[in-house]
């Protein structure tokens, strides 16, 4: 190792891996990032076709508590790298930021290309090489990283330093598909399966409800499972039920299928009315009037809504009004699967973290540090996936310069 130079490698450029390339440039590394791709941060870019939502407002102690069983082991990267200090981040590139009514933060361009942009041009002002369609095939028998070229052949390199930010395995075509999983488990690391997370979920639709209402949306919901329940929105799909209130339990949803089979998940279309008033209303209907217009007019439910009941149910609705206001209350939806990975807006398992140490670094191979999606984490969306990759990003770059500089006082 130079002592006057440090080398790292970073295999990955999303947002991890830019976060780590940016910490360890301006420490003057000489970083090198390695991507499969034709361009950088594709999924990111996508992910900014919504708007771009960086963060979340909430306080600390309740953000943390958006990443589960990974809570613990994310806490001191996340607090290092706050929701606050992303902000001032984005802010620095130009881009400031604003928070929406649901708390959630977004650049006030509500893109990611301005932000990209002007990242790319402070990492490539700070010496950052970008080797891009390069994909990563290991390490050779001395230990190199080995990388093939988009002609078949094939280059090596050999930093002081290595950290892999490859992401998951969801929306794949934009170039993180979980081919490391192989890779690092011949190495005898850990690796939880990679499975879908933020997903949709199949429904079997009756073949006119799902030629009628595909990509109709259901607004203000509540879904409840197991005593849980969620606030927001769905959307009817061919395949079934997606949406910013389905990710929200998908979760725990994907687990109870994968452990039970098909579960019912059950659906109150008027969450802000009381059964009681609405078995009420329901009372005063003309006998001599039709359920579809009693619904529309008593409950202001929409055509998809009404017709999810008939999905339900069948055809014949009830008219008695306390059976019809329970059903309105609690529509019980038959979840068949979850989507596929491929479809999934992120994905859970990945690098188990007790593989790791408390600087990021891979146990079983000293120098090597991990970041991002490829961890064994998942959280919601509303921000706090991007904030985890951003700050696991950071942190291994910041275990990285601890490891570099461990190496440059043994040599001195």
């Amino acid at each position: 190792m130079s002592a006057q130079s440090p080398t790292v490698a970073i295999i990955g450029a999303g947002p991890a891996g830019l976060m780590a390339a940016e910490r360890l440039s301006v420490a003057g590394v000489s970083v090198t990032i390695y991507d499969r791709m034709a361009s950088p941060a594709r999924k990111f870019l996508m992910a900014g076709r919504g708007g771009l939502n960086l963060t979340h407002s909430e306080e600390l102690p309740r953000f943390l508590t958006r990443y589960g069983a990974a809570q613990a082991r994310l806490a001191p990267a996340i607090a290092a790298f706050p929701p606050a200090a992303l902000r001032d981040w984005a802010h620095g590139l130009g881009q400031p930021t604003f928070v929406g009514s649901s708390g959630r933060v977004f650049p006030r361009s509500l893109k990611a290309s301005p932000l990209l942009r002007a990242w790319l041009a402070r990492l490539a002002a700070n010496g950052v090489r970008l080797a891009s369609r390069r994909t990563w095939l290991g390490w050779d028998a001395d230990g190199r990283l080995v990388f093939r070229l988009p002609d078949g052949s094939q280059e090596t390199a050999a930093p002081d330093a290595t950290i892999l930010a490859l992401g998951g395995a969801s929306w794949p075509r934009l170039g993180a598909d979980g081919g490391w999983v192989g890779l690092l488990a011949a190495k005898g690391i850990a690796v939880v399966p990679l499975r879908p997370a933020n997903c949709g979920f199949a429904v079997d639709w009756t073949e006119g409800f799902r030629a009628r209402f595909a990509g109709q949306p259901l607004k203000n919901i509540a879904l409840t499972w197991e005593g849980r329940s969620v606030r927001g929105e769905a959307v009817v799909t061919d395949y079934g039920i997606e949406g910013g209130a389905i990710y929200a339990l998908s979760a725990a949803l994907r687990d109870a299928i994968e452990a039970k089979g098909p579960i019912d998940l059950r659906v109150d279309l008027r969450p802000d009315m009381a059964q009681a008033v609405l078995v009420a209303r329901l009372a005063r209907a003309r006998q001599r009037e039709t359920l579809a217009n009693v619904l529309r007019k008593a409950a202001n439910l929409s055509p998809v809504a009404i017709n999810l009941l008939r999905e339900a149910i069948g055809p014949a609705l009830p008219r008695d009004p306390a059976v019809l206001a329970a059903l309105v209350k609690a529509v019980p939806i038959t979840l068949r699967a979850p989507q596929s990975l491929a479809r999934a807006i992120s994905t859970a398992g990945g690098i188990a973290l007790d593989e790791l140490d408390a600087h990021f670094m891979l146990r079983a191979l000293p120098g090597t540090f991990a970041a991002g999606e490829m961890l064994d984490w998942e959280a919601p969306t509303g921000g706090y996936l991007l904030q985890a990759c951003f700050a696991t990003g950071r942190a291994a770059a910041e275990g990285a310069l601890h490891w570099l500089g461990q190496g440059l006082e043994a040599k001195t």
